[in-house]
């Protein structure tokens, strides 16, 4: 009598390697979250492109006018260019996905083209 496979349940699936299991301990997550912040594709370069973009316009901003008004122009700066540089990184990085997957399935048209040139026979008239 052999027992039936069992489908599996959501919650005992295992999560995916990178993400990271929540503990419950509001602190450590966060901790956990914060250093694991490069195992998202995209993050390093659009916070570093935000950082950088705030700073400069806050420090221009700074010169004509208070320095509340400075970090509000600041802080928004980096939220734009943050949020909108990581969605173009996104955005190319499907449409490369969507590339590679054309490619992969063009490839079996191929062989199978090549074949059918190979096995036709030729019609040249050699005596």
């Amino acid at each position: 009598m052999a027992s039936e496979p069992t489908t599996p349940t959501p919650s005992s699936i295992p999560p995916p390697p990178s993400r990271i299991t929540p503990t419950g301990n509001i602190a450590t997550d966060i901790y956990q979250s914060v250093t694991n912040i490069t195992d998202v594709p995209c993050a390093r370069n659009s916070l570093l492109s935000g950082i950088a973009s705030g700073a400069g316009i806050g420090v221009i901003r700074g010169l004509s006018a208070g320095p509340l008004t400075a970090g509000h122009w600041a802080m928004a700066t980096f939220t734009i260019i943050s949020l909108g540089s990581w969605h173009l990184c996104q955005k190319q990085m499907a449409d490369e996905r969507q590339k590679v997957v054309k490619i992969i399935e063009s490839v079996p048209k191929r062989a199978v083209k090549q074949e059918d040139t190979q096995t036709t026979p030729s019609t040249s008239n050699n005596p």
